[in-house]
């Protein structure tokens, strides 16, 4: 065997070999938390999660039986549910919009408009709190679900954006006027060429959205009251009230995290070619 190929098959076992120890070590807290949440809170007072691997008659889902009649974790999910879908969704419907007006068409201070929609991406999202709690408190959207959405969308948005029109901006000008030149309107061209182009961004900036807005907790502290309130904000609330409780907080978290793994772990591919492609011009 050539000794370039062979030292070439060595180094790719070697990165593999070391990816797949990383891997194990991110999933480690992962599957501590899977075990933990199908133990009793007696057998995790006598022990870790991993005496299960010699012990498995510990494991059983009473716990995720008992977390479905706990009714502040469960209408904190569906809190969660309705925060992050919307959200999600009128993200990446302005932001298209506003993403092929500023590639594609031509409207007095457009590259000024864009250039202090980029500049909103240094603005930290805590000098916003309290003057829009302060608002929304005016509007009576303080304490409210709707009122965190249109939160997270605004400050959500810059983001989306910046990507979207940098994306939609690679397209070939060929293509529009081709069609602009089979009569095409705006909006014809928009949602029969330029969305169906642009899915792999699209996808990505809504799983970045969604995680973004799923995870969140300071926002949800400050802006949602006890009845509109997320599941990251019910599980912190539980741990300060209920702190031996790990037979409910245990299943509550995992809950918490497996969504957003699965959805990230689902589209995954589109999410790191959209971001790729939106990132340079």
């Amino acid at each position: 065997m050539n000794l370039g190929a062979l030292r070439r098959g060595l180094g790719n076992s070697l990165v593999q070999a070391f990816l797949v120890v990383i891997g194990l070590i991110w999933l480690t807290p992962l599957a501590g938390l899977l075990l933990s949440s199908l133990r009793s809170a007696e057998d995790t007072a006598r022990g870790g999660w991993w005496t299960t691997f010699t012990s498995p008659g510990q494991l059983s889902f009473d716990n995720y039986a008992a977390l479905l009649e706990n009714a502040g974790i469960t209408q904190a999910f569906w809190n969660t549910v309705l925060i992050s879908v919307p959200t999600t969704v009128l993200v990446v419907v302005i932001a298209a919009l506003a993403g092929y007006a500023f590639a594609w068409l031509d409207f007095p201070g457009r590259d000024t408009l864009f250039l202090l929609v980029v500049a909103l991406l240094v603005v930290p999202v805590q000098i916003g709190l309290l003057p829009v709690a302060k608002l929304f408190g005016q509007l009576g959207l303080f304490g409210t679900i709707p009122g965190v959405v249109l939160f997270h969308v605004s400050y959500g948005l810059p983001f989306a954006v910046f990507l979207l029109r940098n994306y939609f901006a690679e397209i070939p000008k060929e293509m529009l006027e081709a069609a602009r030149m089979d009569g095409g309107t705006e909006w014809r061209i928009f949602t029969r060429l330029v969305l169906p182009v642009g899915r792999p961004a699209l996808a990505s900036l809504a799983i970045f959205q969604f995680l973004w807005v799923w995870n969140d907790m300071l926002v949800a502290l400050l802006f949602a009251d006890s009845s509109s309130q997320p599941l990251t904000v019910e599980l912190q609330s539980q741990i300060r009230q209920f702190g031996s409780n790990i037979d409910v907080l245990a299943p509550g978290a995992f809950l918490s995290l497996i969504v957003p793994v699965v959805v990230f772990f689902a589209f995954q591919r589109h999410f790191v070619q959209g971001v790729m492609a939106g990132s340079v011009k």
